[in-house]
């Protein structure tokens, strides 16, 4: 499956216009009042130029650290960097039947959708280029990253307006990383949201996380945390296509709920090692918030391994 860039001529709004600008409006009220310099602070890309080396000090990021003078030196020394003020911002959007899932009404995919497109207005307000590569099942195209509030608005309304994937149907939402490597200029800030369900590594992982400055974005919803008490029922599991009954008072249900937690957990954390690499969102809370406290999060010196 080739992406491709869907035509101009049919990115139409299709989603709702008060939708778009109440979230523009939220957007703009956050840089302006609220993140103005944290947003550079989380999304600073690999695009720096060298500017001098200095004492390495806590919270300091372990990659810049210049291991040649930190051995004449006999302490550890970094490498500042001058920002190259172009940036370009790059969506990857994993669309797979697993994010519609929601005990209470608001999907995964609801929520990740929302943060996407808070994370594009904002990238724009900053004046970064903002582009998206969207997968589903069976479906893939790629819009390269484009200055300017009118193609990031354009953008964001194509994305809202993608049918979710069937329930029924395959599940595997393959991503062109290769491509990727091809297609973003190095220094980018890469943003892939997905499920990130337990699965092998994309090929060529790590060095494309040289190349660029990638950050993994998951919905949690409560059920992923912790199973309720007590409730027996019929569901359909999109990944299995048939249905099942689910009873959380089974000692096997939970502790097989146990396993794909922490399976979850370590995939998320093998992907993206560092913490500060990692944003997990909560369908029962606002993605404007967390997206807030993220960026506040890296103000304050970012947080552990």
């Amino acid at each position: 499956m080739k992406p491709t860039t869907p035509n101009s001529d049919t990115l139409l709004p299709v989603a709702p216009a008060a939708l778009l600008q109440r979230l523009e409006w939220r957007a703009r009220h956050a840089v302006t009042n609220i993140v103005s310099g944290d947003y550079r602070s989380a999304f600073r890309g690999r695009g720096m130029e060298f500017d001098q080396v200095v004492k390495y000090g806590w919270g300091d990021d372990p990659r810049d650290i210049d291991w040649n003078v930190t051995a004449r030196l006999g302490e550890p020394y970094r490498k500042l960097f001058v920002e190259e003020r172009d940036l370009s911002v790059t969506f990857v959007f994993e669309d797979s039947p697993a994010l519609q899932f929601g005990s209470d009404g608001r999907t995964r995919r609801d929520t990740l959708l929302e943060a996407a497109v808070l994370l594009m207005l904002i990238s724009s307000i900053n004046k970064d280029r903002v582009g998206l590569l969207y997968t589903s099942p069976g479906k893939s195209w790629f819009q390269r990253a484009l200055p300017g509030r009118k193609d990031t608005l354009r953008l964001a309304s194509t994305l809202f307006s993608q049918e979710p994937p069937p329930l029924d149907g395959s599940s595997a939402c393959p991503v062109e990383w290769r491509m990727m490597r091809k297609i973003a200029s190095r220094g980018s800030v890469l943003l892939w949201l997905g499920p990130f369900a337990p699965a092998p590594m994309p090929e060529a992982w790590r060095q494309l996380q040289q190349r660029y400055q990638a950050v993994g974005i998951r919905a949690d919803d409560p059920w992923d945390t912790e199973l309720p008490e007590d409730v027996q029922f019929a569901a359909y599991d999109p990944l299995a296509s048939r249905l099942t009954t689910i009873d959380t008072s089974a000692p096997a249900e939970r502790a097989a709920h146990r396993r794909w937690r922490g399976a979850r957990e370590a995939h998320f954390a093998h992907l993206f090692p560092r913490l500060d690499d990692r944003l997990k969102l909560s369908n029962t809370e606002d993605p404007l918030q967390a997206l807030v406290a993220y960026f506040h999060r890296h103000r304050r010196g970012g947080a552990a391994a």
